[in-house]
């Protein structure tokens, strides 16, 4: 890390750090800010639940002297009945990568539409809700031993979030949502900052060189544990693989969405053939990137003695691939957008096996 660079981190976390303690200020705020982009999110397992009461809180990418490091997922025990966690998330802005520290709130706010898993799918939370004093798990989306925990129920959720790992919100690549009217009011209610056990669990983290990403390369051995700061014990689950595609030929092939029928044989044919014309320009689009990167690694082998520039064609790779990617993303929800007929008024009431829509993480009253 550069002079400059270690300079502009120390500037920023005072400031965090005196943000956090000044008074009125909210928890969710700018904690340090850098201008290299946080890496994809790797793919792990969600441990056991250690016992009734903890709530998930997904791993993250935290950034240090030496650069990101991985914090594992966990699950924490939550300081107050009611209380749900908000994950914090990196977002893009006035030429920086700054992190929004995430809080503890009655309601779950905005974390940058960045889609964590188990529950976090890039906005509200899927994993549960509170009623009275019990906290009820769907165990749908969530690693739950119902031997020991009884209060469960078990919603399968339809996620349109497309899972492609891309761990920050705007800029080149990033994620391109917005908060919702319900998520600008979360932010504006009262806030708990992270747990002691939390900010315990962070600074292991940082001090575990294990998890910085240029020795982990995206893929930490301690993805997640079960309980906060247990980096030893049976609950730690490795990461399977890095969340990062480096070439277009390791993408899943270009999402298939059912176009709506409005009834007009004509536009319902339009639709599908835009649909069509989107996926087959997409697939030429993958089709020509993987070209090229071929014709590149094929040069690349004649230099074999070049290891260092072997290794940043990679990441040249990668970047590419990844911004390919989600500008097709981007590209498909904006159809979709368009092709989206007028939604049905929202019904009320209670399933029988959950809230009718616990995505606030509270049954409705």
């Amino acid at each position: 890390m550069t002079t400059a660079t270690r300079a502009r981190y120390a500037l920023a976390a005072l400031l965090g750090l005196w943000l956090s303690t000044a008074p009125g200020v909210s928890v969710a705020q700018i904690d340090v800010s850098i201008t290299i982009a946080p890496p994809p999110l790797p793919v792990y397992e969600q441990p056991a639940i250690p016992e009734e009461g903890y709530i998930w809180t997904p791993g993250y990418w935290s950034y240090g002297p030496d650069g990101y490091f991985w914090v594992p997922g966990t699950w924490v025990e939550a300081p107050e009945v009611g209380l749900l966690w908000t994950p914090g998330y990196w977002g893009w802005g006035s030429g920086f990568f700054v992190w929004n520290a995430g809080y503890w709130g009655p309601h779950i706010g905005f974390y940058g539409g960045v889609n964590y898993g188990y529950g976090y799918f890039g906005h509200g939370y899927e994993g549960g809700y509170w009623r009275e004093n019990h906290f009820f798990y769907n165990r749908a989306v969530n690693n739950i031993n119902v031997t020991n925990i009884h209060n469960v129920y078990s919603r399968t959720v339809v996620n349109n979030v497309t899972i492609n790992n891309v761990s920050y919100n705007g800029g080149r690549g990033g994620i391109a949502a917005r908060p919702t009217s319900f998520e600008r009011s979360a932010a504006n209610e009262s806030h708990r900052a992270p747990t002691s056990m939390q900010t315990q669990h962070r600074d292991a983290a940082g001090s575990n060189r294990a998890l910085l990403a240029s020795v982990n390369h995206g893929r930490p051995a301690i993805a997640a544990t079960a309980r906060p700061a247990d980096f030893a014990g049976r609950g730690v689950v490795r990461a399977s693989r890095s969340g990062a595609p480096v070439h277009p030929n390791e993408l899943p092939k270009p999402n298939a969405f059912a176009a709506p029928r409005t009834g007009k044989p004509e536009t319902d044919q339009a639709y599908r053939d835009q649909q069509t014309d989107l996926r087959g320009r997409q697939q030429r689009e993958r089709d020509d990137l993987q070209q090229r990167q071929s014709e590149e690694h094929q040069h690349q082998a004649q230099d074999r003695a070049n290891q260092a520039r072997a290794a940043q064609v990679e990441r040249q790779h990668q970047q590419q691939t990844q911004e390919l990617q989600q500008r097709h993303v981007v590209e498909a929800q904006q159809l979709r957008q368009t092709q989206r007929p007028p939604a049905p008024a929202p019904r009320q009431g209670r399933g029988p096996d959950g809230p009718q829509n616990p995505r606030d993480g509270h049954a409705p009253h």
